[in-house]
């Protein structure tokens, strides 16, 4: 798996994820090519070598022609964008990234998106830093792209609206979920164009995984700051593929006064929230109170999401969380074709050798309601027409839905596991 990993620890800014992507070895002459279809005139885009606090990195530069920097709406902005000739991909997302600076942007000044001017995050260099910033991960096409908790900076900064805190309202806006910190730097290192291209990208927000490196690059910002590199790093690579371990957030809460009926509603809220697995457990309180354990698997950035949900949406007057070491196993899906359709499985790699085969519960429960034959029957045709059916030594025992066939395991698994 391909992934692209952001190591914000000098915070991060438009400018800074074009130089990171450059100097990573993506072509600066092909986003200029990809952002003539924007049809933008009164720009230059350039990049130089440079060093901070000693480290060097590369420093592109959007120049503006001479002359008043227009503040366009969000509207015009959209319209720009949407009528441009690039690439679906490349649209898609860079308009998710201004809607989320128009929303943050909206929500802070009490205005309604169609309303807002980008003052903060100007126009023309705005439009070419995210556009841009967009065509450069298209062109790396990573599989999965990740952030480390992201340096914003401390003190003050001036905008057009003032003097602002660092971060800036609209920033600290988009910054809710994220974990986020500050080196005491005075200074803003985290831009709202910055947090709201990371924040839209990323899919989460952690340390760096087990991966085999391939290119690593540095962006730098405009400011050298003394004692600390004013670089955005991001390290490009392919995940390891071995067994290897996870850590993830258990998030979990008693409740003892609910109408039961409401579990099923918190439950799917949870797993629309990208909860990796939600149990109910029947648990003893004080004075011999029933009551219910509900208990909450996420990955790690999404703990104050899951928190917010469960405090929200159920009695709780408070929640918990710890960390959990994970163990995944190496897996892959496959379609196995049986006499009575297609029937879709998880084969995972079991550590010292051996395989685990998970037939779809759901596809097997769907073929044998339509041809009328028994579901166990579904079970044992997928496991005998299985891809690897040459390693398996059949015995009595592949009559039970979960049990040991030769040196494969047979178990029901979630509807979801391809």
């Amino acid at each position: 798996m391909k992934t692209l990993y952001f190591d914000a620890f000098s915070g991060v800014s438009g400018d800074m994820i074009l130089g990171a992507l450059v100097d990573a070895g993506v072509s600066l002459d092909s986003i200029r090519e990809e952002l003539t279809k924007l049809n933008l005139k009164g720009y230059s885009l350039s990049a130089e070598t440079v060093k901070r606090s000693g480290l060097k990195g590369t420093k592109v530069s959007v120049d503006i022609e001479e002359g008043e920097k227009p503040h366009p709406h969000y509207s015009h902005i959209k319209e720009i964008i949407e009528s441009s000739l690039l690439e679906n991909g490349v649209k898609e997302m860079a308009q998710a990234i201004f809607k989320k600076i128009g929303e943050a942007e909206a929500k802070v000044h009490g205005v309604d998106i169609e309303k807002i001017h980008f003052h903060e995050v100007g126009a023309i260099d705005a439009i070419v830093d995210i556009v841009g910033a967009a065509i450069g991960i298209s062109l790396l096409a990573p599989d999965r792209i990740i952030s480390s908790p992201i340096n914003t900076g401390s003190g003050t900064v001036k905008c057009a609206h003032g003097v602002m805190p660092v971060p800036a309202p609209a920033t600290a806006e988009m910054l809710i979920g994220i974990p986020a910190y500050s080196s005491g730097i005075d200074g803003e290192l985290a831009t709202p164009t910055g947090v709201a291209i990371i924040t839209t990208l990323a899919d989460s927000f952690s340390p760096m995984p087990s991966m085999n490196i391939s290119n690593i690059g540095y962006g730098a910002g405009t400011k050298d700051f003394k004692g600390q590199a004013n670089l955005l790093r991001i390290i490009i690579g392919e995940e390891a593929d071995e067994d290897c371990p996870d850590i993830v957030s258990v998030v979990e809460t008693n409740i003892d006064d609910m109408n039961p009926e409401i579990y099923e509603w918190v439950m799917e809220k949870l797993f629309e929230a990208k909860a990796l697995d939600v149990f109910l457990t029947p648990i003893i309180m004080k004075k011999s109170r029933s009551a219910t354990k509900i208990s909450v698997i996420v990955e790690r950035d999404k703990e104050a999401i899951i928190s917010d949900i469960l405090l929200k949406e159920t009695t709780t007057f408070g929640v918990r969380s710890y960390q959990a070491k994970r163990e995944i196993l190496k897996r892959n899906c496959v379609e196995i074709d049986t006499s009575f359709g297609l029937v879709r499985a998880k084969v995972g790699e079991l550590p010292g050798g051996g395989k685990k085969i998970v037939p779809e519960y759901e596809d097997c429960r769907r073929i044998a309601k339509e041809k009328g034959v028994p579901l166990r029957d579904v079970y044992e045709e997928a496991i005998r027409k299985s891809p690897e059916k040459n390693r398996l030594k059949l015995t009595e025992q592949l009559g039970r839905l979960f049990g040991k066939v030769g040196e494969y395991h047979i178990g029901s698994g979630p509807s979801d596991i391809c």
